[in-house]
């Protein structure tokens, strides 16, 4: 893998060599699916610290005249008006109300105090994300600067994850509330702070230009070193989101799944404001046919992979969509969009897996959450 040219690479790709991270392609990237073992590299990230290179997503940067407003007309939540130093996860939808990609969208100071907006995409969805956004901002003169090759993510992630970047930064990450962030100074650069992640737990995330990456990576590193944690892959990373029972694209969502359907309501935001594909959600609200994304419980330890059918009785009423035996919970737990009769918590259902049915029962989503 390593000797394809025609990935994409992140400027911490030999790190990832030089200790034994088994490489893989993602989205056009070599990026590393594991170190050690998945098991540890989660278990890592919710005792201690997990560090993640999470470089492949993408990075979008705008500037011009409203701009807020530009991007409220494509995001099913609100932007427009938000508080500089917010940071807001939605969905951005097709006319139709098909999920283009689930985003984070930035309102942010930099340095000097200035605000500006910026977009962090998936890394599978930038190229289409990018030419949606030029075709929509055509009359307008709102510039568009991908960053994304230029640029390195880190996410540091875990109890202790805060405390140790707190002793590099000029700003503690603590002292950010939950999604929200500031450029500050990380190693004594330049470098956006977020208190974002995508596993359940506390902590953070780090953006900064390829040349600082790793500096800051290995200064990150000594520190979770000591504190037991240490770098960890894609695959630990999805475990994680998982537990926490946060949507994959690709999984939980893509352009045939409405928003609707997916149990995010906070990040649907209906009232007083238009959007692309505003109308589809709403009527497909209507639907009392339409599956939700639902949480199962599987006995024994066997996984619902993707593409397993959901049965009550004899009858087919939903679909997995992810799915796993993982390491926190010591549980088979699967994510799936259920027909809405049989997703109240409790009800008794079963999943094909390879042919034979598995007893599941309907639970709460996320399947864990983080002891306060």
């Amino acid at each position: 893998m390593d000797s394809d040219k025609q990935l994409l690479k992140t400027p911490l790709h030999q790190w990832h060599i030089d200790h034994q991270g088994r490489m893989v392609e993602f989205a056009g990237w070599s990026m590393p699916v594991q170190y050690t073992s998945i098991i540890e590299e989660h278990q890592q990230t919710r005792n201690s610290i997990g560090m993640f290179d999470v470089s492949h997503m993408g990075r979008l940067y705008f500037s011009g005249t409203n701009v807020a407003e530009f991007l409220d007309g494509l995001t099913t939540r609100r932007v427009a008006g938000v508080e500089c130093g917010k940071i807001r996860y939605s969905l951005m939808t097709n006319d139709s109300g098909g999920i283009l990609d689930d985003v984070l969208v930035y309102h942010l100071p930099d340095l000097n105090g200035e605000p500006f907006h910026m977009m962090v995409v998936n890394a599978s969805n930038r190229a289409k994300i990018v030419d949606w956004l030029n075709e929509r901002k055509s009359g307008t003169d709102i510039q568009i600067d991908d960053r994304t090759e230029t640029s390195a993510m880190i996410a540091v992630q875990g109890p202790l994850a805060n405390e140790a970047v707190k002793k590099l930064s000029d700003v503690d990450p603590d002292s950010l509330p939950y999604y929200t962030g500031t450029t500050t100074r990380i190693c004594g650069k330049e470098a956006i702070l977020s208190r974002t992640g995508y596993t359940g737990e506390d902590g953070c995330e780090i953006m900064i230009p390829n040349e600082d990456a790793q500096l800051i990576w290995d200064e990150v590193f000594s520190l979770a070193a000591a504190a037991q944690g240490g770098a960890a892959g894609l695959a630990a990373r999805d475990t994680l989101r998982l537990e926490a029972g946060m949507p994959l694209y690709g999984h939980e969502l893509n352009e045939a799944t409405n928003p609707a359907q997916t149990d995010l309501k906070f990040a649907i935001q209906m009232k007083g404001r238009e959007f692309v594909g505003r109308t589809s959600i709403a009527e497909a609200r209507k639907d009392s046919d339409l599956w939700i994304r639902t949480g199962l419980e599987l006995e024994g330890r066997r996984a619902a992979r993707e593409d397993c059918k959901v049965f009550h009785g004899e009858q087919a009423v939903g679909v997995v969509t992810s799915g796993s035996y993982t390491p926190t919970l010591q549980k088979s737990i699967s994510m799936a969009y259920i027909h809405p009769d049989h997703r109240e918590l409790g009800t008794a259902l079963s999943v094909d897996i390879r042919g034979k049915l598995h007893k599941a029962t309907v639970v709460k989503v996320p399947f864990y959450q983080r002891p306060v």
